[in-house]
């Protein structure tokens, strides 16, 4: 019993151990087996991949090879026969420049024996005549002396130069006959008869302002001498007559009425802006002449003549008039229009007020110098990319255009089912493009331009791309770093020179281009008419980095708001720079990458269908 009771246990031990192993024997055979037959067929298929491309491969060489021959045979034929001809008129050219040397050579030293026998006789004579003459007239003669003759290039070169010459001589002898002739002498003369020096009445009709400016045409004699006719504005002709004559301009007419008005109003008004470069340049020689005691006026007048650009020298004569009329140096400025940045004319009109106005033009001279140095890194950083993708555009147009037609004849012969998708939807987007490309560019310029208008006039339309720029993942970096710079480095110039915080936000509105900045200085000022804090607008905006703003904060703190704007600043441009920096990097071979994959994708679709058609004629 006993027996009986042990023996079951270890049955169903048994048996047990028995299922365990059949199971996991069965578990590992099936995965085995599994793996042999997915080894199988993953190495039949990599069997078969690498079969295909070593086909591929074999017949690219194949046909590479007998294009290199065909190339080699025509080049080889048609090289052969272009120099045959060459070559025979070559050797005859030779056999006879050859014979003609010979001749050449003969003939030559034929000529100078005579030469040479002439010369002795013709020394002879001449020694004979000087000295009957030195017997004669006891006259001293410089033997020693030779005078060379032009050779026959020398007279060559003059004869050319004469004919280079010949129509500005003839120009300038039709204009002295025509000045010199009676008719013009007489005209002339009667017009220096009529012409006197103009009389203003200063109690009368001439002294009267109008409310506004008016156009007013003058004629005078310039301090060279020379007549000149000018269009200057004006509120009476009084002002004309006494700026002109400031000028050592003897005036002989000043008038004006609605058709001169309305013909030459722009040759009076200044639509130009200063460049930053000529800006710069201007401030810098401005702030020196005054340092050295020259009056503001004449330093205007020498500046004047420094610059060759008729637009400036008209922006620099209106400034002359109104100092001369008794305006302050920032209200000609302003009155320039667009000609001077906002910042720098409210600079000059704080500077006025505190008595230093060549500090502050040194200042703004070296805020303008980094602002252009700045933008001339981008534009820089910028220029290869931009060309490395106009390259990318041009090539692959070309491409499109004039290359895939020349296989649509080739495969015209195939059929559809044959050709690969990708094939012809190439082909159907060159055919596209051959028909309507210059539909494409005009819709492309269209958009930009329709784009370009509702950006520049369309405040939500401007704000709505400034946000998504400065959203991109690489380049809105950029775009923050260069708004903060140009944000507190504007900021801590205004403080420096103690302009009120919130004439400096007014300023700041005006000058910056960002929508976001703008709304960010606007809540600025609300802010600090209910009596808050500068920062309280920044804190916590996604547009303003919070090592900014704790450097603001920082410096409402402390007081040392300027110091820390600065250095804000130089910061915030260092990141701006290596930023720059890094998306060149990043972009450069990324376009190269662009411009391969694009070409190879299109070189692919013309050879593919290729190697199929080979390959069904080796089949037949």
């Amino acid at each position: 019993m006993v027996r009986f009771l042990f023996r079951i246990p270890i049955m169903l031990i048994r048996y047990f151990c028995l299922g365990t192993f059949f199971t996991f024997y069965t578990v590992i055979d099936f995965i085995v087996s599994l793996i042999f037959i997915l080894g199988k067929y993953v190495g039949l298929g990599i069997r078969a991949i690498v079969l295909f491309f070593l086909y591929i491969l074999k017949y690219a060489v194949k046909g590479f090879i007998v294009l290199s021959r065909i190339c080699y045979h025509f080049l080889h034929y048609a090289l052969f026969g272009i120099s045959v001809p060459f070559i025979f008129i070559y050797n005859a050219y030779v056999r006879y420049a050859e014979k003609a040397a010979i001749r050449a050579e003969a003939r030559r030293e034929k000529e100078e024996k005579l030469k040479e026998v002439r010369r002795l006789e013709k020394e002879r004579q001449l020694a004979e005549k000087r000295e009957k003459q030195k017997r004669e007239n006891d006259v001293y003669i410089n033997e020693k002396v030779k005078i060379e003759r032009k050779t026959f290039g020398d007279r060559i070169n003059d004869f050319l130069l004469a004919i280079i010459a010949f129509p500005k001589k003839m120009v300038a002898n039709i204009k002295k006959k025509y000045n010199n002739s009676s008719f013009v002498k007489a005209k002339r003369n009667r017009k220096d008869i009529n012409r006197n020096v103009l009389l203003i009445d200063f109690d009368g009709e001439d002294a009267e302002k109008s409310p506004t400016k008016l156009l007013y045409e003058y004629e005078a004699k310039d301090p060279d001498g020379k007549i000149v006719k000018g269009y200057f504005e004006a509120y009476s002709k009084v002002e004309v007559h006494s700026f002109l004559l400031s000028e050592g301009y003897e005036v002989y007419s000043i008038k004006t009425d609605k058709w001169i008005r309305f013909l030459h109003q722009s040759s009076a008004t200044s639509h130009t802006k200063v460049k930053t470069k000529d800006l710069i340049f201007f401030l810098t020689q401005l702030s020196t002449y005054i340092k050295a005691g020259i009056p503001l006026v004449e330093s205007l007048k020498i500046l004047s003549r420094q610059f060759k650009s008729k637009a400036y020298q008209r922006i620099f004569k209106l400034m002359i008039y109104d100092l001369t009329m008794g305006e302050n140096f920032s209200t000609a400025m302003e009155k320039q229009g667009k000609a001077f940045p906002a910042l720098l004319i409210n600079m000059i009109k704080t500077s006025e007020m505190i008595g230093s106005l060549p500090e502050v033009l040194d200042d703004m001279a070296e805020y303008y110098t980094e602002m252009d140095k700045t933008r001339k890194e981008m534009i820089t950083a910028m220029t290869y990319p931009s060309i490395v993708l106009v390259v990318a555009i041009a090539v692959v147009t070309f491409i499109m255009i004039y290359v895939i037609p020349q296989f649509v004849e080739i495969y015209e012969s195939m059929d559809a089912a044959q050709i690969p998708g990708i094939t012809i939807a190439i082909m159907n987007l060159s055919d596209f493009l051959q028909h309507n490309l210059w539909l494409v560019i005009l819709i492309i310029a269209l958009v930009i331009g329709v784009f370009a208008y509702l950006y520049h006039n369309v405040k939500l339309i401007r704000t709505a791309t400034q946000w998504l720029l400065m959203h991109l993942p690489i380049f809105g970096n950029i775009i923050i770093y260069n708004e903060v710079t140009t944000f507190t480095k504007t900021f801590a110039s205004l403080l420096e020179h103690n302009v009120f915080i919130t004439d400096s936000m007014d300023i700041l509105n005006k000058i910056t281009n960002n929508e976001i900045y703008k709304m960010l200085i606007l809540d600025t000022i609300a802010n600090l008419a209910k009596g808050e804090k500068i920062s309280t607008a920044f804190k916590d905006h996604w547009a303003f980095p919070m090592p900014a703003y704790e450097m603001l904060v920082t410096g409402e703190r402390t007081g040392e708001l300027p110091q820390m704007m600065k250095k804000v600043s130089e910061y915030y441009q260092d990141l701006h720079k290596n930023a720059v920096t890094r998306v060149k990097t990043f972009i450069e071979p990324v376009l190269i990458l662009f411009l391969t994959v694009v070409v190879g994708i299109i070189i692919l679709s013309i050879v593919i269908p290729m190697f199929n058609m080979y390959t069904a004629i080796q089949e037949v």
